[in-house]
């Protein structure tokens, strides 16, 4: 989520991203540590939007949140912690940057349907070693497989606003893959 305080001069994703072309240099963004999933994804749309942007790391999303919060930094590449705070209205939620809208806010568009390339999703996936037996794959992916159908399993997802994001073993591993 890209996050930011209702005190920055934005409505929605679009002005904000006029506001930091028009800033050069001098907004400040917070993710959990360099390398992050947010971090990356704040640095893809640096790049995609032609923004300059200082990115502020920090040894995980809490203390970020804590500096967004008391205007230290001026948004966040949010996992998913300040959604209280945007339903709250202590903080306004700008854009996502999945690859699909969110449940929740079904209005708030993605940066990459907004016109910049910053798809970030994180499926999660489990690895065995090189060679494993492929009737043990099988047997590991259908029993994965099935827990995606599980009521328990989709409220959880709900609960943190994730999307399920399915993927065979053979997706998975040309996405691993790719990504590295």
């Amino acid at each position: 989520y890209l996050v930011t305080r209702p005190d920055v001069p934005v409505k929605d994703a679009q002005e904000f991203i006029e506001h930091a072309r028009k800033n050069p240099g001098k907004l400040t963004y917070a993710s959990p540590g360099n390398g992050s999933t947010p971090h990356l994804a704040g640095e893809m749309l640096n790049a995609a939007a032609g923004l300059q942007t200082l990115h502020v790391p920090y040894r995980g999303a809490a203390p970020g949140m804590v500096d967004l919060l008391a205007g230290q930094v001026d948004y966040m590449f949010d996992p998913g912690i300040g959604l209280g705070h945007v339903r709250d209205g202590k903080l306004r939620l700008l854009a996502t940057y999945g690859s699909k809208r969110t449940k929740r806010w079904p209005t708030v568009p993605t940066l990459d349907e907004l016109g910049y390339k910053t798809v970030s999703d994180s499926p999660f996936g489990v690895c065995g070693p090189k060679g494993m037996d492929a009737g043990l794959t099988k047997t590991l992916h259908d029993a994965f497989r099935k827990t995606l159908d599980d009521p328990a399993v989709i409220a959880t997802f709900d609960k943190f606003d994730q999307t399920v994001i399915y993927m065979t073993t053979e997706t998975y591993t040309k996405w691993a893959r790719e990504t590295y």
